[in-house]
């Protein structure tokens, strides 16, 4: 059965209308994200909001309306789109104001191809995407916690104890893209192989 990616009932709320595309890491990626988030999780003491999974998200959207269209849209751009590798090069963490931290990847030739491709097929639409930054600032990453609400002082001690590169550079090639999209409080997903 298929792993949802949020499942408290205050973030499945927050992302009502919304859609991601995202990459679901299975293996070395994903066993270092689970390590990496159980201890974070440990040493922060108190409650945090988390993924419940850990991804990769390649863009997020909000079009409740035309998400057939849509969905539509990214069928043709996964069947597209080669197997992309991810590899774990650090912790990190995205500062004040967002006080998230995270496990960022490197710029892989694929992941970087995938994201300028996904790119040039969304800008010859109207789609409203949700935190778009250009490909030369975009930080490829997976959401560790979300530390939003703690006190500046207190993040910035957690973070700096958790901030660190991974010597191992965990890696792995991801077959296949979700199109994930969050309706009446649930979360749907339709899996899209890369390639075809």
């Amino acid at each position: 059965m298929r792993r949802p990616f949020m499942d408290t009932p205050d973030q499945l709320a927050s992302l009502e209308g919304q859609q991601y595309l995202v990459l679901r890491p299975t293996g070395a990626v994903a066993e270092v994200y689970r390590e990496i988030q159980e201890t974070a999780l440990d040493r922060l003491v108190i409650p945090a909001r988390r993924p419940h999974t850990g991804h990769v998200t390649l863009r997020g959207f909000f079009e409740p309306e035309r998400r057939e269209e849509l969905t539509a849209l990214i069928r043709t751009w996964a069947a597209r789109q080669e197997p992309i590798e991810v590899s774990a090069e650090a912790v990190d963490e995205f500062p004040l104001p967002w006080q998230i931290l995270i496990v960022r990847l490197a710029r892989s030739a694929s992941l970087v191809s995938a994201y300028s491709t996904l790119t040039a097929a969304l800008d010859a639409t109207d789609y409203r995407r949700l935190g778009e930054l250009p490909l030369a600032d975009w930080t490829f990453h997976l959401s560790v916690l979300y530390g939003k609400t703690l006190d500046a002082a207190d993040w910035s001690r957690f973070a700096k104890a958790e901030v660190r590169p991974l010597s191992s550079a965990p890696t792995e090639v991801i077959a296949e893209a979700e199109l994930v999209w969050y309706e009446d409080g649930i979360e749907h997903a339709e899996v899209l192989p890369l390639g075809g």
